[in-house]
């Protein structure tokens, strides 16, 4: 079966280091679904918590499928449940405790008919080794250029 991705969060390989990866489920109303499956999601700039030892996503906007056929209990930018096995919350929990890791969402798709979430255990990068990756990145263009000239 075919992986659809909805949205991927192209800064985070930019900001962060990611460390890990891990794939998890979302309690998603159905309005919320049919919106993530027409592309309406914007992954940038949200994150994944600990909240009484269950991990929650906050910070992503999912606006209604249909603006006049949302409820008016509706949130666009409520805070969702992330589904993640008992193993894998008290290891995530222990990582972030830790100074400089945080959860950051990847990417959302579809896997089996569900969709899923990838986020990773990352460590924020300095500036300095973000001008050395662009520093790198434009030595190989050169590279490139010069090989296929």
């Amino acid at each position: 079966m075919a992986m659809n991705i909805y949205s991927e969060n192209r800064k985070a390989g930019y900001e962060y280091e990611i460390l890990e990866k891990f794939e998890a489920g979302i309690v998603l109303f159905g309005q919320e679904v049919k919106s993530i499956k027409t592309g309406h999601i914007n992954l940038s700039g949200s994150y994944v918590i600990f909240r009484a030892r269950e991990p929650y996503w906050i910070g992503v906007k999912i606006p209604p499928y249909q603006a006049r056929n949302a409820g008016a209990d509706y949130g666009e930018d409520r805070v969702r449940k992330i589904l993640l096995s008992k193993k894998e919350i008290n290891y995530l929990e222990g990582r972030v405790k830790q100074k400089g890791f945080s959860l950051i969402p990847l990417k959302i798709y579809e896997n089996n008919g569900k969709v899923k979430l990838e986020f990773g255990l990352a460590r924020g990068k300095r500036k300095y080794d973000k001008k050395e990756k662009i520093k790198k990145r434009d030595i190989q263009r050169e590279i490139n250029r010069e090989l296929g000239a």
